[in-house]
């Protein structure tokens, strides 16, 4: 077992969580990094609180949800229930009327992808700083969610303007239909040029179950595992 794992009753979930973490670790070392720059977080959508109350367990403390329907209520039941330390991450499309609520339990916005988005979270008055990524539109849609790369250093210069938002850095998805070394790199990039605007934003939300290996090679810090922890979703 891994040096600095807990020593746990064995469960499918913890095997698969610390061979996740296991697999980080490993990356983290093959990319010349410490693993201690990736941050976990784990996308718990499609899965009850308890799922995420069995992860406090394990040491888990960052979560993941896409949709807030789903997610205020889930929010407030871990917390109603548990006295452990988390943090929620909001990563997918949050719609402009969703907004006062999803701030009430997030602490990190991975999915800021339009000027209305921003405008809607200027308008809310935030009383402590939120933490947000740009997303980045890694396809030639301009349809899709997210900031296009050549439009990154100008959105980014409204979100450095708005009170209360602390621009951390780029995220992205990379596409189906190519290697996502291709788009992992174009985040990258996309990173370092944010970096000469704002030097603190220099995270990178990138890498999923599929790719986060992958991922971590090109600089992410924070990668979004579901189906490789929590297994089958419940649909």
């Amino acid at each position: 077992r891994h040096p600095r794992l807990p020593s746990l009753k064995v469960s499918e979930l913890g095997d698969r969580y610390f061979e996740v973490i296991e697999r980080i670790d490993a990356a983290a070392v093959g990319a010349g990094r410490a693993s201690s720059e990736v941050t976990l977080v784990v996308i718990t959508k499609n899965h009850p609180a308890q799922l995420v109350l069995d992860l406090l367990e394990l040491g888990a403390k960052d979560f993941g949800e896409n949709r807030d329907q789903e997610a205020a209520p889930k929010a407030e039941q871990v917390r109603a229930t548990s006295t452990v330390e988390h943090r929620w991450h909001f990563v997918g499309q949050l719609q402009s009327n969703k907004v006062k609520s999803a701030l009430e339990y997030s602490s990190v916005l991975h999915s800021l992808d339009r000027e209305s988005l921003l405008q809607a979270l200027v308008k809310q008055q935030i009383s402590k700083p939120l933490d947000v990524f740009i997303q980045l539109n890694l396809t030639d849609d301009p349809g899709r969610g997210g900031i296009e790369p050549k439009n990154l250093e100008g959105f980014a210069e409204k979100v450095l303007a708005a009170p209360n938002l602390n621009l951390i850095g780029v995220m992205g998805v990379a596409a189906l239909d190519r290697e996502p070394e291709v788009d992992f790199e174009t985040i990258r990039n996309a990173s370092q040029k944010l970096q000469v605007l704002a030097p603190g934003a220099r995270f990178i939300s990138a890498g999923m179950s599929g790719d986060f290996e992958k991922a971590i090679a090109f600089g992410a810090t924070h990668v979004r595992v579901g189906t490789a922890i929590t297994g089958k979703r419940n649909y």
